[in-house]
């Protein structure tokens, strides 16, 4: 929390880019790069849509949602890795056993899995989304294997049968070898007894998958699936107003047509909600399986564009992250804000000292002791900046010392 606190703030440095027509300077606040920040995942987010759409064949694409029941939540609370991770497994195997399945295709199929763990008002809602080819790899590496139906897949019901059973075994294995940690109100699973009695109540228990053609082209559904990929639980235009120790947001109930209303909640509660689909540093929630295993990807998605008869992709030039953005946003970030016309510049401290400033002093006072010389220096955000002195201004992260502030040396 405390890196989306400070993101894009003082608290994180940031620089002054010149514009080269009008010379205006424009502030640049650093980004904190936390995965679970709603403002920073712009640019790995346009890379993951990039990369998933050189991948894809011209082939129908299936869109298939996989869902834990809503009794698995206070568990999965306690070991988020453990559940997350049997979800990913049991979900994959169950797709890829129906493909395998000679009575529906009888192939390799591939397929991407993205976790999420929450509805529209935040709460826990373990679910994972799937991108499924519409055919499959024969055995043998030289066919392509079609569905029988363009708009059917696999059987649900089928699905979450085999899902279940699959989950709930995984699930008796971890409780078997004592990697599920129980305490609260799921303390009472510690017993043998109560735990089977509990597996039993999920087994009678009617899971929840769908398997639907996508309604666009599968560029589309990647490109509305990527929007999600590289966020949690929401994102800042769905914000409506934070005061007196109220959060209010907008969510679309699927109950009455998708009506979008706003739900309030004190900031305790938000945070509690928001907090419970933070994951750990490294844990991974977008996976490939099948033809697009990291492991066998290079000789079978060759194989499988051979069998199309469909010619390789055109690997993308290298381009930076302003090119990026305009050609897959629009967006021209190196344009300036004021005149529309002019171009930013980029700019790095190179040779900054470590600076003291101290507020209420003039930045000359401080640090230049009377001299006009410095064009490059470490300052305070809300410091005083002499103009035409300083040009390319850098500051860092800071923190007080008995009233004064020392900010850091950094590149940006």
């Amino acid at each position: 929390m405390q890196a989306i606190e400070t993101c894009r703030t003082a608290a994180l440095g940031g620089h002054l880019a010149p514009c080269d027509r009008c010379g205006a300077q424009v502030v640049r606040d650093h980004s904190c790069g936390n995965r679970h920040c709603p403002k920073c995942q712009t640019l790995a987010k346009l890379r993951w849509v990039q990369a998933r759409l050189a991948e894809l064949f011209d082939i129908p694409y299936f869109h298939c949602v996989l869902t834990l029941p809503h009794t698995l939540n206070p568990l999965a609370q306690g070991n988020p890795q453990l559940l997350y991770g049997l979800l990913f497994q049991s979900a994959s195997a169950t797709l890829q056993t129906f493909g395998r399945d000679p009575r529906w295709l009888g192939g390799e199929i591939g397929l991407t899995l993205v976790l999420h763990t929450w509805g529209q008002t935040l709460e826990h809602h373990v679910h994972v989304h799937g991108i499924v080819t519409g055919g499959a790899l024969a055995p043998d590496g030289a066919r392509w294997i079609a569905t029988k139906r363009r708009d059917f897949l696999f059987p649900v019901r089928g699905l979450a049968k085999v899902l279940r059973g699959k989950y709930l075994a995984g699930l008796q294995r971890a409780s078997t070898r004592g990697a599920l940690h129980v305490a609260g109100s799921t303390a009472s699973l510690a017993d043998p007894k109560a735990f089977a009695r509990f597996l039993a109540a999920l087994h009678q228990h009617a899971w929840v998958v769908y398997a639907k053609p996508p309604f666009a082209a599968a560029a589309q559904v990647v490109s509305d699936l990527g929007r999600s990929t590289h966020r949690v639980a929401l994102s800042n235009h769905r914000l409506v107003a934070v005061r007196e120790g109220q959060v209010a947001f907008r969510w679309r109930d699927s109950r009455h047509g998708n009506r979008v209303k706003v739900m309030t909640l004190g900031a305790g509660e938000f945070l509690r909600r928001f907090l419970l689909h933070t994951l750990s540093s490294g844990w991974v929630r977008m996976r490939h399986y099948g033809l697009l295993g990291n492991r066998c990807r290079a000789h079978t998605l060759p194989a499988a564009r051979h069998a199309l008869s469909q010619p390789p992709p055109v690997p993308p030039a290298p381009a930076s992250a302003p090119e990026l953005m305009r050609r897959l946003t629009g967006i021209d970030i190196e344009r300036c804000p004021h005149c529309h016309r002019g171009r930013l510049g980029t700019l790095e401290n190179k040779t900054s000292p470590l600076l003291w400033y101290t507020p209420g002093k003039s930045f000359l006072e401080e640090n230049c002791h009377g001299t006009h010389e410095l064009t490059q220096v470490a300052v305070h955000r809300h410091g005083e900046i002499p103009q035409g002195q300083c040009p390319t201004t850098v500051y860092g992260p800071h923190r007080q010392r008995t009233g004064s502030w020392r900010p850091t040396a950094r590149r940006t």
